[in-house]
C-alpha cells in the first residue's frame, strides 16, 4: 500500500541545463479532480476521478491518497461509484458509456456497456440503479449478471448523483430543470421534491433522513426536508462541487476542480484535499503579466505570488465551454479552443465569448497571427486552419495529430506534430519539417528565434534555435505525460458538456524570459528561469 499525498511521483528529480533554476508556481495535485464519492468498507473516502480515469482512496483525517484504480487500469474516466454489500466496487465510465465493476480482488470487468453518458449509480437492498446524465436521460435497474436493465424512468434532462430515500423512493437531481425529483421504484410518474435550487448534481441522505446536495453553480451545499421542502446553506464553497458522502454524521464534499472538504456546523469547512489543476492544458501570457491557465472545465490567472484565481467555469455565463488552447488577443481578451471542437473569441470579466469557428475534431492549439488571423491545429483531422473575418482556410493537411501552435513575426506557422514526432514549418500548403527526433511534441512557443518545445513522452523541454539549427535540452525529466510505464485510455465525449478530452501540455513566456509549461503529471504549472 502507497500512501502519498502528490498524485505523480517522479522516478527522478527533474535534470536543468546549465544556468535554468525551476520553481513550481501552484501546488502539485492530489487528485485529477474529483467526482463522484463513497465511504468505503475500510472507512475511507473513495473518489471517481474522469481525467485521470483513477479511483482513489482518500484518508479523511490525514488526506493522505493511495490509487485503487489506477490510471491505465481496466476502468476508464469513472464518475460515480458504489459498494455492495460484498465489498464490490461498480463505477459508471462517462466517457465509454458503460458500468464496470472491480472486485475485491482487483478483478474488473464490464457489468454492462450500452448507458450514454454513464454518471449516477446507487445499490439498494440487492439492487444496482443506473442513469444517463445527458438530456433524455434514463434511469434504469442493471442486470446483476449482465442481463438487459430494466428501464424505471426515460427522458430525464440530466440526472445526476442519486440515492433511495428512508421511503423507499429514489430521489435525484436533475440539472436540466435545476430540480430534485423523486420516484417509485417500480416505476411511475415521477414528482419534483424541490426546485428554483443551485443547479443540483448529487443527492445523499443524512442519518437523520434529510436531503444533502451539492450544487455544481452555486457552489452551495443545501440541507432539504424531503417531505416539506424547507432548505438550509450548509456551506457555500465553490462553484464545481459535485458529491456528498457520510462518514457516520460527518458530511464530506468533492469538487470537480479536486478538492475535498468536510463541511462543519456554521457554515465552516475543513479541507481534507486542497484544491488543484485538473491537467492543466494551455497556458498564455498576458501583456499584464497575468498568466491566463486552460484546465479543460475551469480556467485560471496566475499572478505573480500570487494563488490561482478562478476565472470561469463550464456553467459561468459566457464560458464557452471546456477549454484546451489558448492565446491572448488583447486587453482582457483571449482566443481559445474546447473540447466541443470550436474556436472562440473570449472576455471573462465582461461574461461573453463569440464563437469563430466550429464543428471541428479534436481542437488543440491556436494562436494570433500579425495580421489578427487564428491559426489553429485539428488533431483528429491532421489539418492547420485559419479563420478571419469569419472565413477559414486551410493551412495544411495530413499531419499526424498536429497540436502546438506557434506564429512568428512574420507570419511564419509553426506546428508540433505529436504523433509525427517533429515540429513542422508551414509555407504553400506544405509541412516542412524543422525539428525531428521527437517523441510526443505538444505545445510549443516561438521566442527570439527560438523554438521551445515541450515533448511530453520524453518529458523534455528543448529549445531549438531556428537559424543555426542548434538544438538543446533545457529540462529532463519533467513531471509532463502519463506516469512511466503507463498508457493512458483516450478519452471520449460527455456531450452535450465536453468532446473528447486529452492531455496538452502548454507552454508560454513572460516579458522577462520566464518560461512557464502545464506539468500535467503533476497537476501544475512550473517555471523555469535562467539563473
Amino acid at each position: 500500500m502507497t500512501m502519498q499525498f502528490a498524485r505523480y511521483i517522479a522516478e527522478r528529480p527533474a535534470g536543468l541545463a546549465e544556468g535554468w533554476t525551476l520553481e513550481r508556481i501552484t501546488p502539485m495535485s492530489r487528485l485529477y479532480g474529483a467526482n463522484g464519492m463513497r465511504t468505503g468498507p475500510d472507512g475511507r473516502l473513495y473518489v471517481a476521478q474522469v481525467s485521470g480515469s483513477q479511483i482513489s482512496a482518500v484518508d479523511p483525517e490525514t488526506g493522505a491518497v493511495e490509487a485503487i484504480s489506477p490510471m491505465g487500469g481496466g476502468i476508464v474516466a469513472p464518475d460515480d461509484l458504489v459498494f455492495d454489500p460484498a465489498g464490490n466496487l461498480y463505477a459508471t465510465e462517462i466517457t465509454e458509456g458503460r458500468v464496470s465493476v472491480r472486485e475485491p480482488n482487483g478483478r474488473t470487468r464490464v457489468l454492462y456497456g450500452d448507458i450514454p453518458v454513464a454518471n449516477p449509480i446507487t445499490w439498494h437492498q440487492g439492487r444496482l440503479i443506473a442513469g444517463e446524465c445527458r438530456p433524455g436521460g434514463r434511469i434504469m435497474e442493471l442486470d446483476l449478471h449482465g442481463g438487459a436493465p430494466r428501464i424505471l424512468l426515460e427522458e430525464v434532462p440530466m440526472p445526476n448523483a442519486f440515492e433511495v430515500g428512508p421511503d423507499g423512493m429514489l430521489y435525484f437531481p436533475v440539472m436540466g430543470t435545476n430540480e430534485i425529483w423523486r420516484m417509485s421504484l417500480d416505476g411511475g410518474a415521477p414528482e419534483v421534491v424541490a426546485r428554483d435550487l443551485g443547479v443540483p448534481d448529487s443527492v445523499k441522505f443524512d442519518p437523520q433522513g434529510r436531503i444533502v446536495s451539492t450544487q455544481v453553480h452555486s457552489g452551495q451545499v443545501l440541507r432539504i426536508d424531503p417531505r416539506t421542502g424547507a432548505r438550509e446553506v450548509l456551506a457555500d464553497i465553490c462553484p464545481g462541487l459535485d458529491n456528498v458522502s457520510f462518514i457516520g454524521e460527518r458530511i464530506f464534499v468533492s469538487s470537480i476542480s479536486g478538492q475535498i472538504n468536510e463541511v462543519l456546523g456554521g457554515g465552516k469547512i475543513r479541507s481534507v484535499v486542497p484544491d488543484g489543476l485538473n491537467w492543466p492544458l494551455g497556458l498564455a501570457m498576458g501583456e499584464d503579466g497575468v498568466l491566463f491557465v486552460a484546465d479543460g472545465p475551469f480556467c485560471y490567472t496566475l499572478r505573480p505570488g500570487e494563488a490561482p484565481k478562478l476565472v470561469a467555469m463550464l456553467f459561468t455565463p459566457g464560458c464557452p465551454g471546456y477549454t484546451r488552447g489558448v492565446a491572448t488577443a488583447g486587453p482582457g481578451e483571449v482566443v481559445v479552443t474546447t473540447a466541443n471542437g470550436q474556436v472562440a473569441r473570449w472576455r471573462p470579466a465582461e461574461q461573453s465569448s463569440e464563437f469563430l469557428a466550429q464543428g471541428f475534431d479534436r481542437l488543440y492549439g491556436v494562436a494570433v497571427a500579425p495580421g489578427g488571423a487564428v491559426v489553429f491545429a485539428e488533431a483528429g483531422t491532421g489539418r492547420v486552419l485559419a479563420v478571419e473575418a469569419g472565413d477559414v482556410t486551410e493551412l495544411a493537411t495530413g499531419l499526424r495529430e498536429p497540436m502546438g501552435v506557434a506564429v512568428g513575426s512574420d507570419g511564419t506557422v509553426y506546428v508540433s506534430e505529436c504523433h509525427g514526432g517533429r515540429v513542422v514549418k508551414l509555407s504553400g500548403g506544405k509541412a516542412e519539417t524543422v525539428v525531428d527526433g521527437l517523441m510526443q511534441p505538444q505545445g510549443i512557443l516561438l521566442r527570439d528565434g527560438k523554438l521551445y518545445i515541450v515533448d511530453a513522452l520524453a518529458k523534455q523541454l528543448v529549445e531549438y534555435d531556428v537559424k543555426s539549427g542548434a538544438r538543446a535540452v533545457i529540462a529532463a525529466n519533467l513531471a509532463v505525460g502519463a506516469p512511466p510505464g503507463v498508457t493512458p485510455k483516450k478519452l471520449g465525449a460527455i456531450q452535450p458538456l465536453s468532446g473528447p478530452m486529452g492531455p496538452f501540455a502548454g507552454i508560454a513566456a513572460g516579458a522577462d524570459g520566464t518560461l512557464y509549461v502545464s506539468a500535467d503529471a503533476e497537476g501544475c504549472v512550473i517555471a523555469l528561469r535562467r539563473a
